[in-house]
């Protein structure tokens, strides 16, 4: 399916283009926070599927190198003058090499939640980046541990449906954040984007990250 572009408002000017290739709420969310608006929106509706033995740490990188390339391709038939900046990402939770589902239905969300009750597991997140100088790319582990999970507190987060479409059944931004006894490595990047590696890299390939911050004051 050919991915259109949703326009949601321009900061930068006509001498810059930022794009995300993601419809994820979260994750523009988390741009926002640090003070980018993308210009369009461009998600990828791509087979995410894991290959056989393939690592979840693999998987994440493959699935935003996909992505990227998708809304890459898209892009193609807008105007290439305009210096552009597009960022794809990923996001895969792990128990060991288990990769856990986007849970879809209740019953795959509580697999999920009795699976992470009382034991830790791995979050990862790979951010692609395409801009006027090249490729770069980053993937950032965090390591959570979840409380030992009682059966009220699975069906009480059931009830709530914030396990939907989330990646290991929870999204730790919202109730689920009451199961965290641990977290080490990047709270943003397991909500879906790593705010310090993704400014980092920005930076590095000349984006004006910091050109809206006066207007946010």
């Amino acid at each position: 399916m050919d991915a259109t572009p949703e326009a949601i408002g321009a900061t930068q000017g006509p001498a810059t283009r930022f794009v995300l290739a993601s419809g994820s709420p979260r994750r523009l969310a988390l741009l926002q926070q640090i003070g980018i608006e993308p210009d369009s929106l461009l998600p990828a509706d791509i087979d995410e599927t894991p290959r056989k033995a393939e690592p979840p740490r693999e998987l994440a990188r493959r699935l935003a190198r996909t992505k990227l390339a998708a809304a890459e391709a898209a892009l193609h038939h807008q105007d290439q003058k305009v210096p552009t900046w597009l960022l794809a990402a990923d996001t895969v939770v792990a128990v060991g090499r288990r990769v856990l589902p986007k849970a879809e239905g209740p019953d795959e969300a509580a697999d999920c939640l009795r699976l992470l009750s009382g034991r830790p597991h791995r979050v990862f997140t790979a951010i692609c980046l395409l801009s006027p100088n090249g490729r770069r790319e980053r993937i950032v582990e965090t390591r959570v541990r979840f409380k030992r999970l009682s059966g009220r507190d699975i069906q009480g987060y059931l009830a709530s449906g914030e396990w939907r479409g989330k990646a290991g059944g929870y999204a730790i931004q919202g109730l689920a954040g009451a199961f965290v006894v641990k977290l080490v490595g990047s709270y943003s990047a397991v909500v879906g984007l790593p705010l310090y590696e993704t400014m980092s890299l920005l930076d590095g390939e000349g984006y004006p990250i910091r050109a809206s911050w006066g207007s946010l004051a």
